[in-house]
């Protein structure tokens, strides 16, 4: 009997499922086959009669020095909350556009990205990257209206608690939708 040869495509296939299954390489994959995602998708604003409305709370949390913070959601100011890690691929894949729409838009909303991992693993990794995005951990339950069970969720919140965007998974955040939709809510705040 005679062995057929392999062909280019399957050998091709083998290579990248063996690359998925080392360590080393799986993570860069999957950042980037996610990012290949955001180029076609980037969130909505959910309609109206799907917005939740979330009663003004104030999120206590804790910065990447250890400083307690009793952060106001949903009371006069636009919050984009995200759930993140450090180890998560398509948390990874995002970042670089969370950290466009912050350099132009962090003094006109909160940002505020809140991870579960030890604050030492995530301040290494924004040096790395260089991101100056704010970082903080919880100290308190994650409000019912804002919990997931999936990484990264993301949230826009307007200045009177509705819950304008929920995403989860990646997304391109810095895109004209998003950034469009950001002005709307900043003029309608004013």
């Amino acid at each position: 009997m005679k062995l057929k040869r392999p062909s280019l495509s399957n050998l091709l296939f083998g290579i990248f499922i063996v690359l998925l299954l080392i360590p080393q390489t799986r993570t860069p994959i999957q950042v980037a086959v996610n990012q290949l995602k955001m180029f076609v998708f980037s969130p909505s604003a959910m309609d109206e009669n799907e917005q939740v409305q979330i009663e003004p709370f104030e999120y206590v949390l804790s910065d990447l020095s250890g400083d307690h913070k009793a952060i106001p959601i949903g009371n006069g100011k636009i919050s984009f909350i995200s759930y993140w890690a450090t180890w998560c691929p398509p948390c990874i894949a995002e970042l670089p556009s969370i950290q466009a729409l912050h350099a132009d838009y962090g003094d006109q909303l909160q940002f505020i990205l809140i991870t579960n991992e030890d604050p030492a693993i995530a301040k290494r990794f924004m040096d790395k990257k260089g991101y100056t995005l704010p970082v903080y951990f919880p100290k308190m339950q994650t409000p019912d209206a804002l919990d997931s069970n999936s990484l990264p969720t993301n949230y826009i919140i307007d200045s009177k608690g509705n819950i304008v965007v929920k995403e989860k998974g990646a997304a391109d955040w810095n895109s004209k939708k998003v950034r469009e939709l950001l002005d709307g809510l900043i003029k309608a705040s004013l």
